[in-house]
């Protein structure tokens, strides 16, 4: 038993996560989360802001408009939906 619990522990550290602002709650058990990422311009170097929005997974419901969550990456869970909420960071 304890060999499958690491395995699952160790596959579920290689999902990704990302850091973002709750932008919309209105949906049930679901917000969306803006996150920010910076990257150079491919051809002139300068540092571009790249926003883009995620549809997250919140079961209990928790997070309001403004605060700083972790999001992490799940199986999907209907069309646009495929990460839920690991953490509130900041009300």
């Amino acid at each position: 038993m304890s060999e499958t619990a690491t395995v699952e522990t160790s596959t579920r550290g290689l999902r990704k996560t990302r850091v973002g602002e709750v932008v919309s709650n209105k949906m049930q058990k679901t917000v969306v989360v803006k996150t920010t990422t910076r990257v150079p311009h491919p051809k002139f170097g300068k540092i571009i802001k790249s926003v883009k929005k995620f549809y997250a997974h919140d079961e209990e419901q928790k997070a309001q408009v403004g605060d700083l969550v972790r999001i992490a990456e799940t199986r999907p869970l209907s069309k646009l939906k495929c990460w839920r909420v690991v953490e509130i960071l900041k009300h």
